[in-house]
């Protein structure tokens, strides 16, 4: 909700802002939803598959270790009065550094799937703003928005940083000779 009244206020401001330019010359405005683009194209999913084949055999592996991890804890309660001290006191021990592990293991698995996530969806998303660019220029808009990254795409036409620089440079020096 938050995102989509920031294109609201942005789309005004643009609108506002470009009125005169736009009655005079037409302003052309898109707006590009990213989540979209994100689940849907074709190397969103691509990408998705690539991550679920690079962490599958360390997910599998993972759930081997529950498996082992739970078969220990059930031959402790199972056997609980039909062994020696010491075979219990190693079956413990084997069941701790076997959780230890796992939890270890999940830990880095998770920070690992996390930090390649990230890596990804940087490169997609790269790879997106770089289409929308140039679908934007091709087709000739001056503003694309999105909801999710706000001004994808302006092209020169309605640009105000010049105009804006040199205002404030001219307030600059109306200051610097003011003192």
């Amino acid at each position: 909700m938050k995102a989509h009244r920031v294109l609201a206020y942005a789309l005004m401001a643009t609108l506002m802002l470009g009125a005169a330019t736009a009655s005079a010359q037409g302003v052309k405005i898109g707006v590009v939803n990213f989540g979209r683009l994100l689940d849907e194209s074709p190397q969103a999913q691509s990408s998705q598959r690539a991550l679920q084949d690079e962490f599958a055999p360390r997910q599998r592996q993972l759930r081997t270790q529950e498996e082992q991890f739970k078969s220990l804890e059930e031959r402790l309660t199972q056997s609980e009065g039909f062994m020696s001290e010491d075979e219990r006191q190693q079956l413990e021990r084997e069941a701790r550094d076997l959780q230890r592990e796992l939890n270890r293991g999940k830990t880095e698995f998770g920070e690992d799937l996390s930090l390649r996530r990230n890596e990804e969806l940087g490169k997609l998303q790269r790879m997106l703003i770089e289409e929308v660019q140039t679908v934007s220029r091709s087709q000739g808009y001056d503003i694309v928005l999105s909801e999710a990254v706000g001004v994808v795409y302006a092209s020169t036409a309605v640009d105000l940083t010049d105009q804006i620089l040199t205002a404030l440079q001219n307030r600059n020096k109306a200051t610097a000779g003011g003192n």
